[in-house]
């Protein structure tokens, strides 16, 4: 497998620029990224040498609602892959186009928590190429090691809608699982998506105004998916282990602005936890956290 190393993070910009023009409807004759079928690109993404940029840290713990601390919150990483993730997204290697793409579910593993000051490498790959009854299936493997240790790794799954698909070759980790009943009201506003975005490099135009959103079928801007996760795990910040797993799956979009339902429950020593509509029984997340050994 081929490494491609980046000095510094690419440039979301040019990137999610590059993803979305061809997608939109009102402009035409634009040609569309020609991506490959059937397979996922055999090249690994990495970063060496990252450090924590302070003054981000802080822009994205007030949005995501995490307190000050020495260590990183558990999503933080995420954020040093993301434009390793567009960059992969967008390259022609890649089965499908990213316009195209539902994030579906999100598996995190946190080994042990990662210092705010430490140093450390992000590598980001395509695996598992799967059906899916309604199209397919593929995941974005991300790794973070610090001297050779892995410390924390990620399954972003994504979702592509296509005809002919068929049944799942695993079940789904949280099938059958559903969100809990709570009674914590998180009041989400209009900007909550362009906040996010400015902190994340995630400017898909699903989340930033209600004109851009209806251009690609919502009927308004959407909240993203990894800021309702960020934001469920600081909820529950000072009942998470050190080590620990945590799976989620997106169930339905949350329109902006809007209000939701933040619920968990204990079940044995997992956690189970959950965000629902305020004014409809409509589950926008579950999630699951595992204590590791």
């Amino acid at each position: 497998m081929a490494t491609r190393t980046f000095d510094k993070a690419p440039s979301t910009a040019p990137l999610m620029l590059k993803a979305v023009l061809p997608a939109i409807p009102v402009i035409g004759g634009l040609p569309g990224i020609k991506h490959a079928k059937g397979s996922v690109p055999d090249i690994v993404l990495e970063r060496k040498g990252v450090v924590t940029d302070l003054k981000h840290l802080e822009a994205y713990n007030e949005v995501c609602g995490f307190p000050r601390g020495d260590h990183l919150p558990a999503t933080y990483p995420h954020m040093a892959a993301f434009g390793l993730h567009m960059a992969l997204m967008t390259d022609t290697a890649f089965p499908f186009a990213p316009m195209g793409l539902v994030h579906l579910r999100n598996t995190i593993r946190q080994h042990r928590p990662l210092a705010v000051t430490e140093s450390f490498d992000v590598s980001v790959r395509a695996a598992d190429l799967r059906p899916h009854p309604k199209g397919s299936l593929v995941d974005l493997i991300t790794e973070i090691s610090v001297e050779g240790e892995l410390v924390w790794d990620e399954v972003t799954t994504l979702f592509s809608r296509h005809k002919g698909g068929s049944a799942e070759t695993s079940p789904a980790p949280l099938a059958g699982v559903n969100a809990p009943d709570g009674v914590v009201h998180w009041k989400l506003a209009g900007d909550l998506g362009r906040r996010y975005g400015s902190v994340s490099g995630d400017r898909n135009p699903i989340h930033l105004y209600p004109l851009t959103a209806k251009a690609f079928g919502f009927p308004t801007n959407i909240a993203h998916g990894m800021w309702t996760l960020a934001r469920s795990l600081s909820a529950l910040q000072n009942k998470l282990p050190d080590a620990f797993s945590v799976d989620v799956e997106f169930r339905k979009p949350i329109l902006l602005p809007g209000t939701v339902v933040f619920g968990s429950r204990a079940q044995g020593t997992d956690l189970e936890f959950g965000v629902k509509g305020a004014k409809k029984p409509v589950t926008h997340l579950v999630g699951r956290v595992v204590t590791e050994a």
